[in-house]
């Protein structure tokens, strides 16, 4: 029996030098069988040794990634002629490895194709998706994928961010993503996704939330205000209807959110006024109208406040302009009429824009007819009484609402900051 063994062992190790010396790695059907006797234990851990390779998860990746590899024709930066040998870890580019906490083992964490360039037919993200078990990233921002997200990002037990932004994705938003429960970086900004994004997206714990770019088109979600991200973009779409007053709910993570370029219309609902963290708040661009909340003079973490071309009128509030870090406010081609002292600071100072609206004794402002045009039929706010309310005031009884006109604002606490939302206005 002893000579047997010995003679199994012989042939098995052979096999695997052959496959190593082909540059090959060998079938995972052949390892998993591979036993030394009549009914011993599986030699897979101690012939993956053998082979060069730091653990049997990183022998599969280089399965995935010799595969993937094939499908991409056109590479600018050589970034594949690196995915060479059995080093994974030490030598490709792009690949990031780690140890998978429970394992102990060391495999492909992370993926960074950022700015590649990548390309080829059918060039897809679900081999590596699929493949590469223990992703905890995958950033691919500015190639040529396509297709569809596969459905199994849900097996992927340590995922928390996704980055497709700048790629050739098209058709309806990727449900898929919503698999990935645990994501908390989700980037498609710069594709050509068209119809609405779901309302779960809303109720992910994300603290990044990128869709700008595309063609959404949709009242936006009742949700949106449940999210607790701390950058939410969804400019340049085609998003329509008011902002929804569940965005107060957010009052406790929202640092940054960009609605510009969109065609959302009605007025801006009080709840604005709640983002007691928020530093940028950008509706620039829309079709938005009525007057400046008061409860945007709550907004003491406001740095940058832009109501551009949009139909707002009445004054600008003397207490809005009185934000202690405010230093970019631009309400430019709208219809305000007056703008108080400490707002001619502001503007005199360079901080305020208020050209093209119907301010007198103002240069650059719209003229007298087109003035008593849009005043002639000036739209009116469903929930005017709500314009007056200030919540970060106390005793505020002359200016009490309505049960129905206040929400509920309870959020989750806010993880730390992550970056500027205007840089994903730029594609790479």
């Amino acid at each position: 029996m002893g000579n047997i063994r010995s003679f199994l062992l012989f042939i098995c190790i052979t096999l695997i030098h052959l496959f190593a010396i082909n540059g090959e790695v060998a079938p995972e059907e052949t390892l998993n069988t591979m036993t030394v006797g009549g009914g011993g234990a599986p030699l897979t851990e101690p012939l993956l040794a053998t082979r060069g390779f730091q653990s049997d998860r990183l022998a599969q990746a280089y399965k995935v990634i010799q595969a993937f590899k094939k499908k991409v024709t056109y590479d600018p930066k050589n970034i594949t002629k690196t995915w060479v040998g059995k080093n994974i870890c030490r030598d490709y580019k792009g690949f990031i490895c780690d140890v998978v906490p429970d394992l102990n083992k060391t495999t492909v964490a992370g993926v960074n194709f950022n700015n590649n360039n990548f390309n080829g037919p059918n060039l897809t993200v679900s081999e590596l998706l699929i493949g590469l078990k223990d992703l905890a990233f995958f950033h691919a921002n500015s190639n040529n994928f396509t297709g569809i997200i596969p459905s199994d990002i849900s097996r992927l037990r340590y995922f928390l961010e996704l980055d497709l932004s700048n790629n050739n994705f098209s058709g309806i938003f990727p449900y898929e993503v919503l698999h990935a429960k645990k994501l908390v970086f989700l980037d498609l900004r710069f594709n050509t996704f068209l119809g609405g994004v779901p309302p779960q997206v809303f109720l992910l714990q994300l603290d990044l939330l990128f869709v700008n770019n595309n063609n959404f088109r949709q009242a936006l979600p009742r949700y949106l205000g449940f999210t607790p991200a701390l950058y939410l973009t969804l400019a340049n779409n085609k998003f329509i209807g008011g902002i929804p007053r569940s965005i107060g709910r957010a009052a406790n993570t929202l640092r940054e959110v960009l609605f510009l370029n969109n065609k959302l219309n009605g007025c801006l609902p009080y709840e604005i006024g709640l983002l007691k963290k928020s530093t940028v708040f950008d509706v620039g661009f829309n079709n938005l109208t009525g007057p400046i909340p008061h409860s945007f003079q709550c907004l003491k973490k406001m740095e940058l406040l832009n109501l551009a071309h949009n139909k707002f009128y009445n004054e600008v509030p003397e207490a809005v302009c009185s934000l202690p870090r405010l230093y970019n406010f631009t309400a430019t081609y709208n219809y305000f009429t007056q703008v108080g002292p400490q707002c001619r600071k502001l503007i005199k100072n360079g901080v305020l824009n208020v050209k093209m609206n119907c301010i007198s004794g103002l240069p650059n402002q719209r003229s007298q007819a087109d003035c008593a045009k849009f005043f002639s039929n000036r739209p009116t706010c469903r929930r005017e009484k709500s314009m007056h309310y200030v919540p970060c005031s106390r005793g505020n009884s002359a200016n009490e609402l309505e049960s129905s006109d206040v929400e509920s604002t309870t959020a989750a606490p806010a993880p730390a900051p992550l970056g500027r939302s205007y840089g994903a206005l730029t594609p790479h």
